[in-house]
């Protein structure tokens, strides 16, 4: 068995290469559609593995730069247009450096590194407070487990909102 060979496909040259010589093929003044360049790629050099890989080098050739896309139609960049700017605000232009003037290293960011050298610091005196409580939530009281659950409220009123008061109607007799 590993003596035989396996018909393989004819060997396509690289996508961005058959792209680029389907637009000069097709030579479109707009350029040319996705559907264009598959056909003239399918027409030239037999079925397409997939669609899909086309699709995906024609984004990265238009991401880099190779190809422009306008109007739905992809086409080689003019080269006497200016250089595509990215999203968001340019950069302040930099002022010249005289050649004599030195440029001293920008200041590192974050918090500094301690000194091993300085002496340890002496710890902070505790200051009391002067009501004598501690500071913060103060700890929670174990109940014994016969007062876990009391059977009357010591105020002598029912749990929950009270019930609402409804007035008395009282009757007008009217006489005629």
């Amino acid at each position: 068995m590993a003596t035989e060979e396996v018909s393989k496909p004819q060997s396509l040259p690289p996508y961005p290469e058959l792209i680029l010589k389907a637009l000069e093929a097709l030579n479109e003044p707009g350029g040319s559609s996705k559907s264009a360049i598959s056909k003239y790629i399918e027409s030239t050099y037999g079925e397409l593995p997939d669609s899909t890989v086309l699709d995906n080098h024609l984004n990265k050739m238009k991401d880099s730069g190779e190809l422009v896309f306008s109007k739905n139609n992809f086409m080689k960049p003019d080269p006497s247009a200016p250089p595509k700017r990215g999203r968001g605000r340019p950069p302040k232009p930099k002022a010249p450096v005289s050649p004599g003037t030195v440029v001293s290293p920008p200041r590192p960011r974050g918090r500094p590194p301690k000194d091993p050298n300085a002496p340890p610091k002496s710890p902070k005196p505790k200051a009391t407070p002067g009501s004598g409580r501690p500071r913060g939530r103060p700890k929670k009281i174990p109940r014994s487990p016969t007062a876990a659950y009391p059977a009357a409220v010591s105020s002598g009123r029912p749990r929950g909102r009270p019930p609402k008061v409804k007035p008395q109607l009282t009757e007008v007799s009217v006489e005629s």
